[in-house]
């Protein structure tokens, strides 16, 4: 099993809108390492659900991967394949893609980013290097910090 981070503004879909529907698609996304993360899932995978763009962000819940990566019908276009040079695609490359999430649980007390900071286990944290990726993985000994931390708050 592996363990990702996934942000979403909470104006656009929140952990509520997850806990309404049980299962919903993570689309949209339109950044190639983020996509490729989202290839990388495998049914079963957790993963953190991350608020963003909202003061304070947090980790606000979890969920599962409950569809392995598929084509977005969200994007217009297909992505362009890098390995194949600039503007080049790839026959069979469904660009953009996205996964299906189940909702696991949303927290009572979130795991505000202030606090994630300042946890020295946490220092190399993805989230921490490279605050902007929407979809990142989260490495098993950050996982266990992480869920840790959430589970004593309630």
């Amino acid at each position: 099993m592996a363990y990702w981070l996934m942000k979403s503004e909470p104006d656009v879909f929140s952990i509520d809108d997850l806990h309404r529907e049980n299962v919903a698609g993570w689309d949209g996304v339109r950044n190639y390492q983020a996509r490729n993360n989202l290839r990388a899932m495998r049914q079963g995978d957790r993963a953190f659900f991350y608020h963003s763009s909202t003061n304070p962000p947090a980790i606000v819940g979890l969920m599962e991967v409950a569809r392995e990566a598929y084509p977005d019908p969200t994007s217009k276009e297909p992505a362009l394949h890098t390995s194949g040079g600039p503007g080049r695609r790839t026959s069979g490359d469904p660009g953009w893609v996205q996964v299906d999430v189940k909702f696991v649980k949303a927290f009572h007390a979130p795991l505000l980013l202030d606090d994630i900071k300042r946890i020295p286990a946490l220092s190399r944290m993805v989230l921490l290097r490279n605050s902007r990726l929407s979809v990142q993985p989260v490495s098993p000994a950050e996982w266990k910090v992480l869920i840790d931390r959430l589970e004593k708050r309630g």
